[in-house]
């Protein structure tokens, strides 16, 4: 019987065989389905246990000792905060007064700021210079810091005040180079081309390169509309990350009467630099459309009634009004003829720009130059005054060529410059794409800003 059984089983393990050798897929659908089904049944089962709502529920009490509140204390004060603070200078500003702004409690480091020369001299008096102070939770400078730049090297000074012990500091000047990052900006005209940029918040020597850019496009004393507009792509030069001046204009667009005018900074290898328009066109000239950065034109090149003598006076020049010691620029390259008084003119200098033409800036305070001495467009020769004629403080500006009086705001739109180089083309094209794209930014972003 026992030999049957296994003969039986022999021959179900044959077939089985012969099963899975001619259709493989058909046994392991059939045996997949045979482990589901052990599964769902697994489940089914599983799924018959006891409500957990009928389990019993037990609650256990436990005391907790907490750490003593004196260490968790102590371990908080070794932890110090530092306050931070920046504060721009007053020229009436005091040791003390400054210090107050910036939160600084510390009679210490008051006596030290008061006898410490270069604070002193970089400080004191000095209006316009931003203070950065680091000071303990208790008000006590642990660091103060004012950053300056003394000129056009692309360099600032740091001046560093820092703690040297208990009641005790040191002093120190260092200097660094300016790195330089792009801003953009854009405004329009309501008033004044100064107001747009105060209300976009341009720096005013951002807005007088504008005149000086597009003075041979543009009237800017006379020919500026209501709702004209501006963008513009500028240099932030940086003092350890802080705006500290503005550089160059890298690109700008101003639309006047609806008429667009584009210019961008470009330099060719080995040239002097210069703007053109975003074709190819120089924009530079050979004169620049005022002597002053900052002014406003009290008398224009035509007839007038002279407050002086009394009677009707063709006025050969134009005044310009600004306050004492304002500084005046020689609007070309040239060599400065006189300088000295000279009858009604007070202080007067005179510079020769070629064999024909020259400029005449009168009535100064202060003249910065020599006879003979050369000069290059924007160099500051003089201040402004009331020497010889004059019933107040103004700068009085003549145009002559070959000895004939001329308008001064016609001379500026002459031009001296070539456009771009055919070698020098392709990496114009360049830089006039990318500053397309960055004027248009400036653009959007003003109308974003304003919705």
């Amino acid at each position: 019987m026992n030999n049957g059984f296994i003969a039986a089983g022999e021959r179900l393990l044959a077939r089985a065989a012969h099963a899975l050798e001619h259709h493989p897929k058909h046994v392991t659908a059939a045996l997949a389905a045979l482990l589901l089904c052990g599964g769902g049944g697994a489940f089914a089962v599983a799924s018959l246990g006891p409500d957990p709502s009928a389990l019993p529920v037990r609650q256990i009490l436990e005391t907790v000792q907490p750490l003593p509140l004196s260490a968790q204390a102590s371990e908080l004060d070794v932890q110090s905060l530092k306050l931070f603070r920046s504060e721009v200078t007053r020229s009436t500003d005091t040791v003390e007064a400054l210090l107050t702004r910036l939160g600084v409690d510390d009679l210490a480091a008051a006596n030290f700021l008061r006898t410490e020369p270069n604070y002193r001299s970089v400080v004191l008096g000095r209006a316009g210079r931003t203070v950065t102070v680091e000071a303990t939770d208790s008000h006590k400078l642990e660091k103060l810091t004012v950053r300056w730049a003394p000129d056009d090297s692309g360099n600032f000074q740091r001046l560093v005040i820092e703690q040297a012990g208990t009641g005790r500091f040191a002093a120190r000047v260092e200097s660094a180079p300016l790195t330089a990052s792009a801003r953009l900006a854009s405004g329009a005209i309501r008033t004044s081309l100064f107001a747009a940029a105060d209300e976009a918040r341009i720096p005013e020597g951002i807005a007088t390169q504008l005149t000086d850019i597009f003075a041979g496009e543009i009237d800017f004393h006379r020919a500026l509309r209501k709702n004209d507009r501006f963008n513009v792509v500028y240099e932030a030069l940086e003092a350890d990350g802080e705006p500290l001046r503005t550089g160059r204009i890298l690109s700008a667009e101003f639309v006047n009467a609806g008429v667009s005018h584009q210019a961008m900074w470009f330099e060719e290898a080995g040239q002097k630099g210069g703007y053109y328009t975003l074709d190819g066109r120089s924009l530079r000239h050979s004169y620049l459309a005022s002597p002053m950065e900052f002014s406003r034109v009290t008398s224009g090149f035509a007839m007038r009634f002279h407050p002086i003598l009394q009677q009707w006076k063709a006025h050969l020049g134009v005044d310009y009004g600004a306050p004492t010691g304002t500084p005046v620029r020689t609007v070309g390259d040239g060599v400065v003829e006189f300088a000295g008084v000279q009858n009604g003119f007070g202080n007067v200098i005179i510079v020769r720009h070629s064999t024909s033409a020259e400029t005449v800036y009168a009535h100064l305070s202060r003249i910065n130059v020599r006879q003979g001495q050369k000069v290059a467009q924007g160099d500051h020769i003089g201040a402004v005054g009331a020497t010889g004629w004059a019933t107040g403080p103004h700068l009085h500006f003549e145009f002559r060529v070959n000895g004939i009086h001329q308008d001064p705001l016609l001379a500026a739109k002459e031009n001296s410059s070539a456009p771009v180089s055919a070698a020098a083309r392709p990496a114009f094209e360049r830089l006039s794409h990318l500053m397309r794209t960055e004027l248009a930014a400036a653009s959007s972003a003003t109308v974003a800003s304003a919705r």
